[in-house]
């Protein structure tokens, strides 16, 4: 998922270079969205796995 952050970071980057700055703004909107789920799904799988614990092995 973070791979997609980047790709649409970049793709925000080349379209402002370039004056489209609509496609700059929604690509700015996806990385920032795409982003946001990663870190809620980070925090919930960190979380499931204290409430689990570790097993020894």
């Amino acid at each position: 998922m973070l791979s997609w952050v980047v790709t649409f970071l970049v793709i925000a980057l080349i379209a402002g270079i370039l004056g489209f700055g609509g496609i700059a703004g929604a690509s700015i909107e996806i990385a920032k969205a795409i982003f946001f789920i990663a870190i809620i799904l980070f925090l919930v799988s960190a979380v499931v796995g204290l409430a689990r614990g570790r097993t020894r092995v």
